[in-house]
């Protein structure tokens, strides 16, 4: 069982959105879908959904082809908000379950202690327009997941979340994922998707230009990281002035160090010691995703995706397939 994104193109007016895409996600997988601005990643999972149709190519789920399967198999996070700001949370929780027919009773049950959970069961009986942005994505979250759909689609699903809340979506996830359900979610913060998935798909364009479990992309990957810490030095001064140094990123320990291709450690760490530098810390370490994202890319993620034309506005449900 597996969900397949085969050559799928899509087309808006004279913008490609999506130029033969392929991936495949496994299931019961954490599943990282990365990409900039324009990328294609929102257009993809409305294709899935069947909100929108692709031109060519097709997406299945266990080989069926997604347009046939029952609308229950999806939960869908929207990036937009989709909540009535006027209706009670609980009331719309119980009103969204009932469209893919679960029972009022057992709906209110399972709202209850995903509430719970989530540390704002004192909500259920106010309005969504009373909520802060960070407590209408748990009830968006809430929503899209309390049919217990077999795939959950999420797209930035972190957007307005504290490190608080951070943590408990993050063990939901680790939750669903275990009861063999298969989450599939955009996001530009790299971090947290370095954290919480196995495999990614990177995205540009709309097309796929690197993908596959995260340990093998980064095993294969030429890039090289340095963590290095020197004595008695600013930062931006010793670090500007060392050959084969791609890009850097400066903390309070140090330098973490991305090398250009073709510099080994070694000689790096030669180079150092002949400026005359004092090295508290010289440490090798695997590309983090974020280094392996802008050496695929060629630039970091934005902050936030830009619609496509012809598909604007929010949807009207969380997790309606339209």
């Amino acid at each position: 069982m597996s969900l397949s994104v085969d050559h799928v193109t899509k087309r808006f007016g004279p913008t490609i959105a999506l130029d033969g895409l392929t991936f495949e996600v496994g299931h019961g997988e954490v599943f990282g879908f990365l990409g900039a601005n324009g990328a294609g990643k929102t257009t993809t999972m409305r294709i899935c959904l069947g909100i929108i149709r692709a031109d060519a190519g097709q997406i299945r789920w266990g080989g069926i082809p997604t347009e046939e399967l029952p609308r229950r198999t999806w939960g869908y996070l929207p990036e937009e908000r989709g909540l009535y700001p006027r209706s009670l949370v609980l009331d719309q929780l119980v009103y969204y379950a009932s469209l893919y027919g679960m029972p009022a009773g057992r709906a209110r049950r399972e709202a209850l202690a995903w509430l719970r959970r989530f540390r704002i069961e004192d909500y259920a009986g106010r309005r969504a327009e009373e909520l802060s942005k960070g407590n209408q994505q748990k009830v968006q979250f809430i929503a899209a997941v309390l049919h217990d759909p077999d795939v959950l689609l999420m797209d930035e699903p972190f957007t307005g979340l504290d490190p608080v809340n951070l943590i408990l979506l993050r063990e939901a996830f680790v939750e669903l994922r275990d009861r063999g359900r298969t989450l599939i979610f955009s996001t530009h913060q790299m971090e947290a998707a370095e954290a919480q998935c196995e495999s990614v798909a990177i995205v540009d364009h709309g097309r796929l230009v690197a993908g596959g479990r995260v340990r093998d992309l980064k095993r294969s990957s030429g890039r090289r990281t340095i963590r290095l810490a020197v004595d008695r030095a600013p930062a931006t001064e010793w670090v500007e002035r060392l050959p084969g140094v791609e890009r850097h990123r400066l903390d309070a320990e140090g330098a973490e160090i991305d090398l250009v291709a073709g510099v080994e450690p070694d000689a790096f760490l030669a180079t150092v010691l002949a400026q005359g530098l004092s090295v508290r810390r010289f440490e090798v370490a695997e590309p983090t995703l974020e280094a392996l994202f802008i050496e695929h890319v060629g630039r970091p993620a934005e902050p936030t995706e830009r619609l496509v034309p012809g598909v604007a506005g929010p949807l009207s449900a969380p997790g309606v397939a339209g």
